[in-house]
């Protein structure tokens, strides 16, 4: 292994290491300057990285992870939407619908109201994978 190939597995590790920080604090106030100080990088430099490694930037990282425990509060329905925001790091009820809506196609309400007990039978590391939230994806039409 040459010298390139181990600093390319060493930023893999300090870029792990500020995915994970996100994994457990997804509800803290995580700005891109804290994470790149995890992974002891420059912010440009650690935002560039991220997106390489893991195929999307730490924001949009830090989101789905709120909006995953989001959609587990709210299947739960033990707290008000306004406490799930809250609880999952939204600083507002707005932001939080407003977010959840644009990944998830609906509001929290909306998805709140569903029927959710077959999904009460799975285990909850099945169910992370097939209720990971994902982007709506608008039609692409072939460009001129």
């Amino acid at each position: 292994m040459n010298g390139s190939d181990q600093a390319k597995l060493a930023d893999l590790a300090r870029l792990r290491r500020a995915r994970d920080q996100m994994d457990r604090e997804y509800a803290q106030p995580l700005d891109l300057a804290k994470l790149a100080r995890t992974a002891l990088m420059s912010p440009g430099h650690f935002s560039r990285s991220f997106r390489a490694a893991y195929g999307q930037t730490p924001h949009r990282y830090l989101m789905t992870r709120r909006i995953e425990r989001a959609k587990a509060l709210l299947r739960r329905g033990d707290l008000s939407v306004t406490e799930v925001g809250y609880s999952v790091g939204f600083s507002s009820l707005g932001s939080f619908s407003s977010r959840f809506s644009e990944v998830v196609g609906m509001s929290p309400s909306e998805y709140r109201a569903l029927d959710h007990s077959a999904a009460a039978e799975i285990p909850s590391c099945i169910a992370m994978v097939y209720t990971r939230p994902a982007r709506r994806r608008w039609p692409s039409y072939p460009r001129d």
